[in-house]
């Protein structure tokens, strides 16, 4: 209480300024805030993109399902160039379509759809598709949407898609 009675003195004698102590003092306090905030935003951007991801994916399964219920429960994806179809928001401004039905993509994020798979990647008939779809930013998970597996949504912790029929590497 003393220092505070001091420091009230100086100021009424018409000294002006703070002292060193009290200078170091706000900038530890800014630093130590610094600290606390920086990786709590680090892992919300990361949470935001997973979640960006597995909207994506959901949607592009509301697209299959479509395309299904359009074309009496079968279609082949990507029928004039093979077994798949993919898309980004990142090299290409033309959107993901299937049969017509535009498929959007958040900005950032890969699709990947897959027609006729089971869980080991071996083709099996033109009803059923795995959708895959992951972040370009590091640390994020890759999501897998199996409509085989009554429509389940599967994540991997290491965002390559490892353990999944494909992985990010397949489509890169």
């Amino acid at each position: 209480m003393k220092g505070v009675q001091k420091a009230l003195a100086r100021r009424a004698k018409g000294e002006k300024g703070f002292t060193l102590v009290e200078l170091l003092v706000v900038v530890i306090i800014i630093g130590i805030l610094a600290a606390i905030a920086v990786p709590i935003y680090l892992n919300q951007r990361k949470s935001a993109w997973n979640a960006s991801v597995e909207s994506d994916v959901k949607n592009a399964s509301l697209v299959m399902e479509t395309v299904l219920a359009n074309n009496n429960g079968s279609y082949v994806v990507g029928s004039t160039t093979g077994d798949t179809a993919s898309g980004n928001n990142d090299t290409s401004s033309t959107p993901m379509k299937i049969d017509g039905n535009e498929i959007t993509i958040s900005s950032g994020n890969y699709i990947q759809i897959v027609n006729g798979t089971d869980s080991t990647g071996k083709k099996t008939d033109s009803s059923t598709y795995i959708i895959y779809g992951w972040n370009k930013n590091s640390g994020t998970k890759a999501y897998e949407y199996s409509s085989a597996n009554g429509g389940a949504l599967t994540s991997a912790s290491n965002g390559d898609g490892a353990g999944f029929a494909y992985s990010k590497a397949t489509f890169a």
